[in-house]
C-alpha cells in the first residue's frame, strides 16, 4: 500500500459513456500534464558520455557518503541536463529512469524548478542502486523549503510557487579506480497539475472494450507475513506484486536462481524479490513509484511515471498490448466488487470488458486465481482521476523494442 499526496492539478473531462470509433477529448481540455524524456546529448557532461545512454566515462571528481552502511568514498561523474519548459504552471514534478548499475555503483536523480522567484535549489528525488551492500537505496526526507518540499518520490511545489520550468541532474558513482561503466538508460520527468475535484465524470471508449491482456495474476495476500522487514510483509506489497504481473506478462522477472534465498514454501517466489529490490529504506516501505519502474529496468525493460487523464487514454495502451499500472486511493463502498478500501493501493489494468467496464489484476486478493476482477468502469475512474486520489497515476512498463501509441492530439504527450 501507498499513502497518496494530494495534488492540485487539470484533468480531462468527458461525460459520455459510448463508444466512438476514434474518441478524442473535449477541445478544451486543459494540458495538464506532460511527460519529457531525457535527452543525454544536450546538457552539460562532467564525465560523462552519451550514446546508447548516458555512460559514466571518467570521474569528475570523489565524494564521501555516509548512511546506514558506514561511510565510503566514491568517484562520481555528472550530467545536468537543460532546462525544459513545461508549458502551464506545474504544481507537481516526477522524474523516472531505467539504468544498468553493476555492483559496485549507484545513481542519484536530482531535480531543480524555475517559479516566479527564479531557479530552486537541487533536490535528491531518489538514490538508486540493485546491489545492496554499497548503499541503502532510497528516497530522501525533510527537503522542503519555500519553493517546495519532496513527497518520497514527488516534487511537490509550495503554494503560489508553481513550476514553469526544470532540469534534472543525474550523478553516476563507482568504486574509486575501477573499470565500472555504469550507465542510464532513460530517464525523463513528468510534470503536473490536477484539480481540486471531488468527483470525476466517466470517459467515452477509446477503442479497446471486448480487449483483455493475458497478463499473469499474483496475489500480494499470500504472503502475508512474509519477509517483514520490507515493509511488513505481503500485506503492504500492492506495487512490487503489480510491477511483477507486468514484467511477467512481458516474459521477463527474476529466475529460479536469483530467488533461491525465498522460502521453498512461498508460492510466488518472484513477488517476495520485487520486494527487497524495490524497498526504501527511509520511506521504509516498497510503494515508491519509480523505483518500480526502475526495478523493471533491471529486466531491460523501459519504464516511466506519468498520469493519465482518462480511461479513453488508457485504452490506447492497452489496444497496443501495453498493461498498465494504476494508483486510487477509496471508501469501501466507492469501488463495487473490490470488497475493501485503502488509503493508496496499486493495481494492474489489463483490460476492458465488451461494455466498458475495467478488468483488472487487484493483487488485494486473497489468492492468485482470485486476482482477476471487474471494476464499474465510472466507479473506477472516479476513484483514480480524483484530486483526493492519485489524479491518475500510472506505470508504464514495456520492452524498448515495443512502440507506444501516439498521445491524445492537441495535448501535451504524456508518454
Amino acid at each position: 500500500m501507498r499513502a497518496l499526496t494530494v495534488v492540485l492539478s487539470s484533468l480531462l473531462v468527458v461525460t459520455s459513456l459510448s463508444q466512438p470509433a476514434a474518441a478524442k477529448p473535449a477541445p478544451s481540455a486543459p494540458a495538464d500534464v506532460v511527460f519529457q524524456r531525457a535527452d543525454f546529448t544536450a546538457g552539460t557532461a562532467e564525465g560523462t558520455s552519451a550514446g546508447d545512454g548516458l555512460v559514466f566515462g571518467s570521474a569528475a571528481g570523489t565524494v564521501a557518503y555516509t548512511d546506514a552502511l558506514g561511510t565510503k568514498t566514491w568517484e562520481y561523474a555528472r550530467w545536468t541536463g537543460p532546462e525544459q519548459v513545461i508549458g502551464f504552471p506545474a504544481t507537481e514534478l516526477v522524474a523516472s529512469w531505467t539504468a544498468d548499475l553493476p555492483p559496485g555503483s549507484w545513481l542519484q536523480v536530482e531535480a531543480r524548478a524555475r517559479n516566479t522567484g527564479g531557479l530552486t535549489k537541487w533536490y535528491s528525488l531518489g538514490r538508486w542502486a540493485y546491489a545492496e551492500g554499497d548503499i541503502r537505496r532510497t528516497s530522501v526526507p525533510s527537503q522542503g523549503d519555500a519553493d517546495a518540499t519532496v513527497a518520497v518520490d514527488t516534487l511537490v511545489a509550495a503554494e503560489g510557487r508553481q513550476i514553469s520550468a526544470y532540469q534534472l541532474r543525474l550523478t553516476l558513482y563507482r568504486t574509486p579506480g575501477s573499470a565500472l561503466a555504469p550507465r542510464v538508460r532513460t530517464s525523463g520527468a513528468m510534470a503536473s497539475n490536477v484539480p481540486q475535484r471531488k468527483t470525476v465524470p466517466v470517459s467515452p471508449g477509446g477503442g479497446a472494450w471486448g480487449v483483455e491482456l493475458d497478463v499473469p495474476r499474483r496475489s500480494q495476500n499470500v504472503h502475508v507475513g512474509h519477509y517483514p522487514e520490507w515493509n511488513g510483509g505481503g500485506e503492504a506489497w500492492c506495487s512490487p506484486t503489480s510491477t511483477t504481473m507486468v514484467l511477467g506478462y512481458w516474459g521477463k522477472w527474476p529466475s529460479a536462481q536469483d530467488t533461491a534465498w525465498v522460502s521453498p514454501s512461498d508460492p510466488d517466489p518472484e513477488v517476495d524479490y520485487a520486494a527487497r529490490y524495490t524497498y526504501d529504506h527511509a520511506y521504509q516501505g516498497t510503494g515508491n513509484w519509480p523505483f518500480n519502474t526502475a526495478y523493471a529496468g533491471r529486466y531491460g525493460m523501459d519504464g516511466f511515471i506519468t498520469r493519465l487523464r482518462s480511461l479513453t487514454e488508457l485504452e490506447q495502451l492497452i489496444k497496443a498490448g501495453v498493461p498498465v499500472i494504476t494508483s486510487q486511493s477509496f471508501k469501501k463502498s466507492e469501488l463495487p466488487g473490490a470488497g475493501y478500501g485503502t488509503d493508496g493501493h496499486l493495481m494492474v489494468v489489463v483490460g476492458f470488458t465488451a461494455t466498458g467496464d475495467v478488468v483488472a489484476n487487484d493483487p488485494a486478493s486473497p489468492s492468485d486465481a482470485a486476482v482477476r476482477h471487474v471494476y464499474p468502469r465510472a466507479a473506477f475512474e472516479n476513484v483514480w482521476l480524483r484530486s483526493s486520489s492519485s489524479g491518475g497515476i500510472a506505470y508504464v512498463i514495456h520492452p524498448p523494442g515495443h512502440a507506444l501509441p501516439a498521445t491524445t492530439p492537441g495535448l501535451p504527450a504524456n508518454w
